[in-house]
């Protein structure tokens, strides 16, 4: 079984690569510049990029540079969320994967303008990446689709609406599917449609992306109950400070715990389907999965 922490040596530095060329030579201020590379290079556990690699490797073997374009673009658009999520307007957070925040640094305006560079630089990346017109077109699709109006953004507005809202179960999946579960299925889609998969298979990947995409928000907010802001890396106790509903308070700990178990359960499950229908090599596929369980 090939090892998720060599492939991740191996490969991640390709999309950092990608992502420190591209905005070193599309950038014509100085000082914006330094706001983007100063998120980008925080680094992160770059769990989207490396489910776009994983599958594609998965179906295809080898990957492209056009593999690591896509991957490095999703992660652009993940981080300029995450400058914007933490502005005194979203979230109002001080810290993020261990440091200080954008725009405690540089300023609001100037992560806001970070946020957006990041934004648009991925698409602007994305459509000129190194693949067959065809594909380009479908993944910017799929990018634009989960990142804004229907997926993430959507989800974000819906979560600050919820904000001192008793939300049932069904209203939180709805925001998560949105906000936390769109560029996940962008992400795993995406491994897809870069090795030119199947109707049938593409089907497959988004079932997968729905229960990861559950499962991502639910650890995350078990972490934000049990976890400390040193092993996190950012602020613990942000959901009760913003009054936000969670999955620990609608369902208790114990029991957003079992919730997180039957998502992986099916998500390793629709592996096995997609296994069933075609040649995939899911060694790492299912390793990355693990990193979704509570340690």
């Amino acid at each position: 079984m090939s090892s998720l922490a060599a492939f991740s040596k191996e490969q991640l530095p390709e999309v950092e690569a990608v992502m420190k060329n591209f905005l070193k030579q599309h950038t014509s201020d100085l000082k914006l510049l330094e706001a983007m590379e100063y998120s980008i290079a925080a680094g992160g556990k770059r769990i989207r990029p490396l489910f776009v690699l994983t599958i594609a490797a998965g179906f295809q073997g080898e990957l492209t540079q056009g593999a690591y374009q896509a991957a490095a673009t999703v992660e652009m658009v993940h981080t300029y969320s995450l400058i914007h999520d933490d502005l005194p307007a979203m979230d109002d957070d001080d810290l993020r994967r261990g440091q200080a925040t954008n725009h405690k640094v540089f300023g609001e305006a100037l992560a806001i303008l970070a946020g957006d560079g990041l934004l648009t630089a991925a698409f602007q990346l994305l459509a000129q990446a190194d693949l067959p017109a065809a594909i380009n077109l479908a993944l910017v699709q799929e990018l634009a689709a989960a990142a804004g109006t229907e997926g993430m953004v959507a989800g974000q507005s819906a979560d600050i609406q919820g904000e001192n809202e008793a939300l049932s179960l069904s209203e939180l999946m709805a925001v998560h599917e949105r906000k936390t579960g769109a560029l996940i299925t962008y992400s795993i889609v995406a491994g897809g449609l870069l090795t030119q998969q199947s109707a049938i298979i593409l089907s497959l990947l988004r079932k997968i992306a729905g229960h990861l995409g559950l499962a991502f928000q639910i650890r995350d907010d078990l972490l934000d109950v049990i976890s400390t802001t040193e092993a996190l890396g950012k602020t613990v106790g942000r959901d009760q400070a913003l009054a936000k509903s969670t999955y620990p308070a609608l369902l208790g700990v114990e029991g957003a715990k079992e919730a997180l178990r039957k998502e992986l359960i099916e998500a390793r499950a629709t592996v096995r389907d997609i296994q069933n229908e075609t040649t995939f090599n899911a060694d790492l596929l299912q390793q990355l999965i693990g990193r979704f369980e509570l340690a």
